[in-house]
């Protein structure tokens, strides 16, 4: 699968995943500012942005999509960041291609299983016909009447757009997440380790990372350290991004 990215800078070679429902535009500001000090290549995951659709999304075939990216661009080395869903992508990337990657940073999620959680998201989602939609306040009313966050709704509705025939369309495949939600929750399910630095940023204002998890991400990132930014929600780098970028460059510089 030949998925979009968008490519920043120069230098050491850093490869950034979104979570569900985002996309490599989400990351385009905070993004700045590393191309200043290495060469980004920021991906859109199978279903998502501009990279193309398929009826199977699961963590198997997300990470063979991230080996043939690796392979397709000759990245050599490369620090591999992931928030939420795209942590675990890069979790279980690292430890089954351990020697494809120099680091590893993981956004706001444990190896752990977690829960369906997505409901009223994909409620809300999924109440919108996009056949009869006038316009985005529209969207963000439908919207409202399940997800109370203006934020969080703001972020979902990055996902519509028009297309040629200047007809509402979605840039995630809802109908596939709708189906297989349940595969996103899944833990890392492996014995293997990586054995290189590794960090794990929590946001404190978020319960993706506990401190019951943190025995179980020692097991399987021995090199792993935990930051916890302070007044962060799940979008770390968005909502502490000076503080998030600070820890980013440590890491990677150190």
């Amino acid at each position: 699968m030949e998925l979009y990215y968008r490519t920043l800078g120069a230098g050491q070679p850093v490869i950034i995943l979104h979570g569900l429902m985002g996309s490599c535009d989400n990351w385009l500001t905070v993004s700045k500012p590393l191309a200043e000090k290495y060469e980004l290549f920021i991906v859109d995951q199978r279903n998502h942005g501009r990279s193309p659709w398929a009826e199977e999304m699961n963590y198997y075939v997300m990470v063979n999509d991230l080996l043939d990216f690796i392979q397709q661009h000759h990245i050599i080395n490369p620090v591999i960041i992931g928030h939420s869903m795209g942590g675990k992508v890069a979790m279980k990337f690292a430890t089954e291609h351990p020697a494809l990657l120099s680091k590893l940073i993981v956004v706001d999620i444990a190896p752990r299983y977690y829960a369906p959680h997505h409901q009223d998201v994909l409620a809300g989602l999924n109440a919108i016909d996009l056949n009869t939609l006038q316009n985005r306040v529209e969207a963000d009313q439908i919207l409202a009447a399940h997800i109370s966050s203006p934020d969080v709704r703001q972020f979902l509705l990055k996902n519509l757009y028009r297309n040629e025939e200047n007809q509402f369309a979605w840039r995630i495949n809802l109908q596939v997440i709708n189906e297989q939600i349940d595969h996103i929750g899944e833990a890392l399910n492996t014995n293997a380790t990586f054995d290189k630095p590794a960090l794990f940023i929590s946001g404190a204002l978020s319960d993706y990372i506990t401190d019951t998890d943190k025995p179980q991400i020692a097991s399987a990132f021995p090199q792993s350290k935990v930051v916890v930014i302070p007044n962060a929600n799940h979008w770390v780098q968005a909502t502490q991004p000076l503080t998030f970028l600070n820890a980013v460059t440590e890491f990677i510089d150190a």
